[in-house]
């Protein structure tokens, strides 16, 4: 049996080989249809009564997390009996890791504007697959601002919070409480969390009651992951002697953000990567004015998202590190 750290290592490499297979099943891809059909007989039952649908999205954020949670107790307890359990534990951790896919994505709205002329139009079509915000009337300069703070932002939501949460289930496993929820447990509970904020978290309509549970825990759940990266992604970056400086002036800037999380991820990785992010997004008839991160910095370009996706592979190598040295030194 592979050590846990062994486990989460293998399931690291294994996503930068290959990401996420489009031809193969995604575990978010059945918590999804979960999450669509238990929405429908929520919303049937409780109308539009908001106390009924804040209880509704309760018990849908319940039984989706804990139901996820015990898919990968399961898988768990199969890999640690079984030798043939151990591959399919690491395509499972793996498939909560999204690295590889986040830097294909971002890579795909980056080729389009790297040509000249940039085509714009194929730049916004790729974009429109991975952000919220209106891409219809972006220009050059817009769309990598949106990728830079996209290659931000989802580095913590994409990565190192399901990659903290897998390695909080491998140091139980490595103090011996090889009952309790591991590493995949936890990481599937996390992205069952995410995929509900991403799905019900929206404050309109039905949802600004029903999606409250989900986008709750979801903050609550990437909180610690997200403050974790703004210590830690200094340290790979700039000079060390400019980290408190750094520290300070990203939760300084990112605190003006509505997400407890979101602006902190951007704002570390601006002063890191020494690029301004934020400004004025469209989200289809409403415009929302975000807090202006690394104002002293020149606006994004390619190479900026470029220094963005290379601090997050070796932020990525360096918690590995740590958490090998004290997994193997314990």
């Amino acid at each position: 049996m592979l050590p846990s750290i062994g486990l989460v290592i293998t399931a690291c490499c294994l996503d930068r080989l290959i990401g996420d297979p489009r031809w193969c099943l995604h575990p978010v891809q059945v918590m999804g249809a979960v999450i669509q059909q238990l929405r429908l007989g929520v919303e049937a039952i409780a109308g539009d009564r908001p106390w009924a649908l804040r209880l509704g999205g309760g018990l849908i954020t319940t039984m989706v997390v804990g139901g996820s949670a015990l898919a990968g107790c399961m898988l768990e307890q199969f890999g640690l009996r079984s030798p043939w359990g151990l591959p399919i534990l690491v395509i499972g951790l793996a498939s909560t890791l999204a690295g590889q896919s986040l830097r294909l994505a971002v890579n795909d709205v980056l080729k389009p504007l790297s040509v000249s002329p940039p085509e714009l139009e194929l730049a916004r079509h790729k974009l429109g697959w991975i952000v919220g915000r209106s891409v219809d009337d972006l220009m050059a300069p817009e769309l990598l601002r949106a990728a830079a703070e996209t290659a931000s932002e989802n580095a913590v939501d994409g990565l190192f919070a399901p990659l903290f949460w897998m390695l909080v289930g491998a140091g139980l496993w490595t103090a011996g409480f090889t009952f309790a929820p591991g590493p995949l447990a936890l990481a599937w509970s996390f992205k069952a969390a995410s995929t509900l904020d991403s799905m019900l978290g929206y404050r309109k309509g039905r949802l600004r009651w029903l999606g409250t549970a989900g986008a709750r825990l979801d903050d609550l759940m990437t909180w610690l992951p997200c403050r974790i990266v703004m210590l830690s992604l200094p340290l790979v970056s700039r000079p060390w002697r400019l980290w408190p400086e750094l520290v300070r002036a990203a939760d300084n800037e990112g605190g003006h953000d509505p997400s407890p999380n979101a602006g902190r991820s951007e704002a570390i990785y601006a002063h890191c990567a020494e690029v301004q992010l934020g400004g004025r997004n469209r989200y289809g008839d409403r415009w929302v004015e975000k807090p202006l991160l690394g104002a002293e910095f020149p606006a994004a370009d390619v190479l900026s998202v470029k220094r963005i996706q290379g601090l997050t592979t070796r932020l990525e190598l360096l918690w590995l590190l740590i958490a090998a040295v004290i997994s193997w030194s314990g």
